[in-house]
């Protein structure tokens, strides 16, 4: 085989694993985790049940598979803590714009974390990542004397909430405003400064 042809079909496999991710995305989102089978997962991306065994050995392994570009998001973010201010306000504002092109992706971290589900244990290196910079972010804060109260753990979960809910819920607030991202990231942003009492700069 020569290596147009090699790199013709890593082409193809990398376009159904895609094609296999995202129909999963979508169908876990709407449907959970338990609500989804394979053989809906492979109608919905138009491909074989074979197709998900070969690549990804089963619903499992696909499901994890979705977070990768969540983890890689937050791997390659770097805060100096020089400005330990600003850091939070750019951590913020990058979470809730990614909060906005993912939606499904949140919405499946949403589902599993309020079930409790058994997931969540083997999802940690993918979003505690986030969880733990937000944490040393708001412990430099602390230690420069931006924020007084509340404790910081307290304030990982205050800051983390409204960041996970940055999304307008047509159950909770069924108005029809829907906001940019942009417009997202200003009000939580401002949300959490008023909230941990920080002077906006």
């Amino acid at each position: 085989m020569d290596q147009k042809q090699i790199t013709s079909d890593k082409e193809k496999n990398k376009d159904v694993k895609n094609q296999i991710l995202q129909s999963a995305k979508k169908l876990f989102s709407k449907n959970g985790y338990n609500g989804t089978t394979v053989r809906q997962i492979c109608d919905e991306a138009n491909v074989s049940l074979a197709l998900i065994s070969y690549h990804f050995g089963g619903k499992e392994n696909v499901f994890f598979e979705i977070f990768a570009p969540f983890r890689l998001s937050f791997m390659n973010s770097e805060f100096d803590l020089s400005d330990p201010e600003q850091d939070l306000i750019r951590f913020c504002r990058m979470f809730v714009m990614y909060r906005y092109e993912e939606k499904e992706l949140f919405n499946i971290l949403q589902q599993e974390l309020l079930l409790k589900s058994p997931r969540i244990e083997m999802l940690k290196d993918v979003f505690l990542q986030a969880w733990e910079q937000l944490r040393i972010i708001l412990l430099a804060c602390k230690e420069r004397g931006i924020i007084d109260n509340p404790p910081v753990d307290m304030a990982v979960n205050f800051v983390m909430g409204t960041l996970m809910f940055s999304l307008n819920n047509p159950f909770l607030n069924p108005s029809n405003v829907n906001h940019t991202s942009e417009e997202a990231a200003d009000l939580a942003v401002n949300y959490i400064l008023n909230g941990l009492q920080i002077s906006s700069t």
